[in-house]
């Protein structure tokens, strides 16, 4: 069944709330999703410095004297705990160095996502579990989404939750199936890309990653995914300056949506909405189907 949910910030006054806003959200939509949770938060990037999120089902072992290994091999940097996860931060002109650095130096870590401005944390368990193991409340940010899973085709896995990143900055959750995933993902392959998982969400993300990679912006790459992607689908998409939704044509999932002049929010029900701030005043509609809804900051300004 699934849950999904998301906040894209208008006023910038709201920024310290992301955090907070997005897990009542999530938890919200608990019973839609009891196997395992997960967030994105896009926050304000730091010029020159690139965040890798990482995740380890041993982080005692994995993340301590990781900061002191990595300068040792000549990539200083800064390692930040967050439970099963930590942040690591490195200049962004060596962003390219870290995924072979780690793999010879913590085989057993798993990247989550990299960027500039996106932390992903996502574990097996319960939303308000989740987001209270690693302070998701407490993060502040321009945009976030999150997603609560009930597991109907593959195992309930850290690597298996939502949200998905498939490249820089950019992550996807996803309630639904695709039919055709398996097609796509042999396609993609063949392209250079790589899957950690046999998710379909995971195959979702990274088509619109080789789409943006080729030159088109979010909601141009959501509008092919109409033509590329079978089956029933609900996206919800972050960026590292957009926020972008997409039903499929026949439009199952259930979805709503709120806009004000402070924000753009998403969620599988209205009540994953209703402690929002003035959400008495906001614009409230069902998102059309086979319709690309698409947010940017740097289009807005």
């Amino acid at each position: 069944m699934c849950g999904i949910v998301g906040l894209f910030l208008k006023d910038k006054s709201l920024t310290p709330q992301l955090g907070d806003l997005l897990s009542d959200m999530l938890i919200t939509m608990t019973d839609r999703g009891p196997d395992s949770a997960g967030i994105a938060i896009y926050g304000t990037p730091r010029p020159g410095i690139a965040k890798i999120t990482v995740q380890s089902a041993r982080p005692g072992a994995d993340f301590a004297n990781l900061t002191a290994e990595l300068s040792a091999a000549g990539l200083p940097a800064t390692v930040t705990e967050k439970n099963t996860h930590a942040v690591i931060e490195i200049a962004a002109d060596r962003r390219g160095d870290i995924r072979a650095l780690l793999e010879k130096l913590r085989p057993s870590i798993r990247i989550m996502g990299a960027g500039e401005s996106v932390e992903i944390f996502k574990e097996v368990g319960l939303p308000g579990d989740v987001v209270s193991r690693f302070g998701v409340r407490a993060m502040g940010g321009t945009h976030g989404i999150g997603h609560t899973r009930m597991a109907t085709e593959s195992a309930v896995t850290t690597l298996g939750a939502h949200p998905f990143s498939t490249g820089p900055d950019q992550c996807l959750v996803h309630n639904g199936s695709l039919s055709n995933h398996n097609n796509l993902r042999r396609k993609l392959v063949r392209s250079g890309m790589t899957f950690e998982t046999d998710n379909d969400s995971e195959v979702a993300a990274a088509y619109l990653t080789a789409e943006m990679a080729s030159g088109k912006d979010l909601g141009e790459a959501l509008t092919g995914a109409l033509d590329d992607l079978d089956g029933f689908f609900t996206f919800v998409v972050g960026t590292r300056t957009g926020f972008g939704v997409l039903r499929d044509p026949i439009a199952c999932k259930p979805a709503v949506m709120a806009e004000t002049d402070r924000y753009v929010a998403f969620g599988s029900e209205y009540r994953a909405l209703v402690n929002l701030p003035d959400i008495e005043a906001a614009r409230v509609w069902e998102p059309e189907p086979a319709t690309v809804y698409f947010w940017d900051h740097e289009k807005a300004a």
